[in-house]
């Protein structure tokens, strides 16, 4: 079903205060390829998101809400180990579960901002199909569940007062075919063939129950594709899933319009009421065919009227084709750019796990505060932005180690934060021997960065070099500026420390006489000064 204008899906437009020369956004790509990033996102550099819900409470890592459900998975044996067998305690109970008991979003929003992040991110939704905010259309959210907190409301308020844009992800629009293993059941044991809890239980079921006057269905989305009786084997029940509803699928399901209904409304209610200064969609272009376009024209005009006329909105999306590049900003999820790109973008990536893994702090595999910094100057010196999770326990809190990396961070910034935030990127991104593998889930397939890769960072008319690693003598060469290279150098100086460096400037680059004692220990920074070095990008 098309959602255009006259679509009942459709919510009134916001008023002709918020057009330009070309009138209002229309829900088509055409028109909304007249978009352009705003400029404190491309200022901002860096953001932290909460990539935060229920699936957090088990401490079992990521899709804790389908592989629960998958016979064979290490989640559905810690279910059933802990909790009890999923036709009997499904996933609606670990919502239940979910109380936020711990959570002081000022106490962390501080470590974040410490940390240098511009822009902070909070999970509106994930797969799970629940939303952690005050939700009119759907009864499925965190104030009547779990938390009885409005979890967005909480984080905007205090990210705005200490001075971070805010913004929300949303991934619900493939809870239609996510969820589906819910409504399957055991392909061997004692069990074999006992539907899930999804495939029985109805709005009457909770009579009685925490969860009276809730429909499951609603939260489960209803048997779109449902597991066929009589299929035997764990093996064989989970290459059915992975074949049928596994597939990430972005077009509306076949025979449920009103999830696309409730979807829209959902994401419309959610800008109306927090006024997000990003959107961030967990998918490829926009979602829902028709309703995604929908709502992304309604955001971009209604962020107009929120700001005077100025369209200060960031939509992300993935995968995004050359036609619609422009109309959104492009979102590299656990992957960079191998160049600079024209327009900018987003790498979205965590240090860990999305959802909270106990394995992941008691193994120690975070990345580390070296692996964030690196990856974060080789980001922006390629015209792209960093958003950053730190996953969250179910009851608000973060562990040890992930505080260590926030502070580590800190320390960075406080010394070279000038040479990130506000920058734009030079005639090249640098140099170096580490070769970088452009692409989504590609940022485990580079070696790490070394003291010989090199990033460079404008702002105004000076010039930023940072070497990826503490260099290994004491000097150091950098090939991009060699006197062939426009512009004069006149002054060199490494962040952190007062005295100017020597240097010489030849065929070869220009080569910077190194102190014993440098700063930091990770990326050092260099303030390079002089007439006509950027006006050569």
């Amino acid at each position: 079903m098309a959602l255009g204008l006259s679509s009942p899906y459709w919510m009134p437009r916001v008023g002709r205060a918020a057009s330009n020369g070309r009138g209002l956004f229309q829900p088509t790509w055409d028109s909304l390829r007249a978009y352009a990033a705003p400029a404190w996102f491309r200022d901002a550099k860096f953001g932290i998101w909460a990539h935060w819900t229920a699936q957090c409470v088990p401490e079992q890592g990521d899709w804790y809400a389908r592989n629960m459900y998958m016979q064979g998975e290490p989640q559905y044996e810690y279910h059933c180990r802990t909790y009890g067998h999923p036709s009997k305690f499904g996933f609606m109970e670990i919502d239940h579960l979910w109380k936020a008991e711990n959570w002081d979003p000022d106490a962390l929003m501080r470590l974040y901002k410490a940390a240098g992040a511009k822009y902070f991110v909070a999970l509106a939704n994930h797969h799970d199909n629940f939303d952690t905010y005050d939700s009119s259309h759907h009864a499925w959210n965190s104030v009547k569940v779990g938390p009885r907190k409005d979890i967005v409301g909480g984080w905007a308020k205090v990210a705005r007062e200490h001075g971070l844009k805010f913004g929300v992800s949303n991934h619900s629009a493939h809870a239609w075919h996510w969820l589906q293993p819910a409504y399957g059941y055991d392909g061997e044991g004692p069990l074999e063939g006992v539907r899930y809890d999804a495939a029985r239980l109805t709005k009457a079921d909770g009579r009685g129950k925490w969860w009276e006057g809730l429909d499951p269905q609603e939260l489960y989305t209803g048997p779109n594709i449902k597991l066929p009786d009589g299929i035997h084997g764990a093996a064989a029940v989970k290459h059915w899933h992975e074949q049928h509803d596994g597939l990430w699928a972005e077009n509306p399901p076949p025979h449920n319009p009103q999830f696309v209904r409730s979807w829209f409304l959902r994401c419309k209610e959610l800008l109306d009421k927090y006024r997000p200064d990003l959107l961030y969609f967990d998918d490829t272009g926009l979602p829902l065919a028709q309703a995604g376009l929908d709502i992304a024209a309604y955001y971009y005009n209604a962020s107009r009227q929120w700001h005077g006329g100025e369209l200060e909105a960031v939509l992300n999306a993935k995968r995004l084709t050359p036609e619609q590049t422009p109309a959104l900003v492009e979102d590299i999820e656990r992957g960079v750019a191998d160049a600079i790109r024209p327009l900018p973008w987003q790498t979205d990536t965590c240090i860990g796990d999305w959802h909270y893994s106990r394995a992941r702090f008691e193994q120690h595999s975070y990345k580390s505060a070296t692996t964030v910094i690196t990856r974060l100057c080789d980001i922006v010196s390629k015209n792209g932005n960093l958003l950053l999770s730190i996953p969250l326990r179910g009851d608000g809190t973060i562990d040890a180690d992930e505080r260590q990396v926030l502070e580590q961070l800190a320390a960075w910034m406080r010394i070279n934060d000038e040479a990130i935030f506000g920058t734009r990127p030079w005639h090249t991104y640098g140099e170096g021997p580490t070769k970088v593998a452009g692409g989504m889930f590609a940022e485990d397939k580079a070696d790490a960065f070394t003291g010989q890769d090199i990033r460079y960072t404008t702002k105004g008319e000076t010039l930023y070099a940072i070497a990826l690693g503490r260099p290994a003598s004491s000097q150091l060469t950098l090939k991009s500026l060699a006197s062939n290279v426009s512009g004069n150098v006149e002054r060199v100086e490494m962040l952190g420390m007062q005295a100017p460096l020597r240097f010489k400037r030849d065929a070869q680059g220009l080569t910077l006489e190194l102190p014993e004692n440098m700063p930091g220990e990770q990326a050092v920074a260099f303030k390079i000064s002089g007439r006509g070095l950027v006006a050569a990008s």
